[in-house]
């Protein structure tokens, strides 16, 4: 069940949905039907699980599925049925204060209830807080590939991922390129509906996956200084594709951040400036095999694995 309300959260589902495939199950990945309504996160988030249920309960009847995966917390707290919780983050980590006023104590009982849970990393499944068993739990990454053959030469000096700004912290990287920029250098910002009218930086606007991802293997570094981050799926995209890794050290279930810190610390830190410096001035000469090595974890071949031999059977057990 795929509440796929962002683009990272589409892909997540499909890739399990393919990978669930390839190890022999049939899979049906259905989507709640959009939601249009206030922006508040707590009637919106009602709005969302109403939707979730509504099209689980639909495909529960039509199907008879033997296992049930809901994808995000959000998507599980008014389910018709028990069944695995997948998700990057929870309630509990990213609606705050009067954001997650109903969500919270929901999402606690729906992660007790769970049969397995399947979070996207270590970070995540810490941070639920939930108490379980080893073989009700099971982390399974969402798979990371190269897009395709790297550049020899990388035109765009550094890249960033805009959506939903006031998070990734946007601000925080336009104003440390302001500072450091020198010469021609250019930031190519993508993913955002806005115009960004500044020196050295070019806004692509909204992208096609593919589009995205040509950019990154033109790009030197990818930068961020995201305020919380609940996975960083786009960061490790980025270091599939050659970029170095400059970030600040956010809170959240980050898993890219120990990669990052692990390659090179230089580039972690909360001195984002001096992190770009160091990253273009004088790059790690071996950061891009090193990358490649760490990220091993997260190929399509190691998680195909992990779904083959131990998700499916969790999700089929009596």
């Amino acid at each position: 069940m795929s509440l796929g309300t962002t683009a990272g959260l589409r892909a997540a589902d499909e890739s399990l949905r393919a990978s669930l495939a390839r190890a022999g199950a049939s899979v049906d990945l259905v989507r709640a039907s959009p939601v249009r309504g206030p922006r508040s996160l707590v009637f919106s988030d009602y709005a969302l699980a109403r939707a979730a249920a509504a099209g689980a309960a639909e495909a529960i009847d039509a199907r008879t599925p033997r296992a049930l995966i809901y994808s995000t917390t959000t998507a599980a707290l008014l389910w018709p049925r028990p069944g695995a919780i997948r998700f990057d983050a929870t309630a509990a980590g990213n609606r705050p204060g009067r954001h997650g006023l109903w969500q919270r104590p929901l999402e606690r009982r729906r992660l007790r209830q769970a049969p397995l849970l399947v979070p996207w990393s270590k970070g995540g499944m810490a941070e639920a807080g939930a108490r379980r068993p080893d073989d009700a739990t099971l982390v399974v990454p969402v798979p990371v590939e190269p897009s395709g053959p790297l550049e020899s030469e990388r035109d765009i000096a550094a890249i960033t991922y805009g959506a939903n700004p006031a998070k990734k912290g946007l601000d925080r990287v336009l104003e440390a390129w302001a500072r450091v920029r020198r010469d021609d250098e250019l930031l190519v910002v993508a993913g955002t509906r806005e115009p960004i009218a500044a020196t050295g930086v070019r806004s692509t606007g909204l992208l096609e996956p593919s589009e995205y991802r040509a950019l990154l293997r033109r790009a030197r570094v990818f930068v961020c200084a995201p305020r919380r981050e609940d996975y960083g799926l786009a960061q490790l995209e980025a270091l599939a594709d050659g970029c170095a890794l400059v970030t600040t050290a956010s809170p959240g279930p980050y898993a890219a951040l120990p990669i990052a810190r692990a390659l090179d610390p230089r580039l972690v830190g909360d001195d984002l400036g001096a992190a770009l410096r160091a990253a273009l001035d004088e790059p790690a000469s071996d950061y891009g095999s090193r990358a490649a090595a760490a990220l091993a974890p997260f190929s399509r071949a190691a998680v195909d694995r992990l779904v083959a031999e131990r998700l499916l059977p969790r999700l089929l057990e009596p």
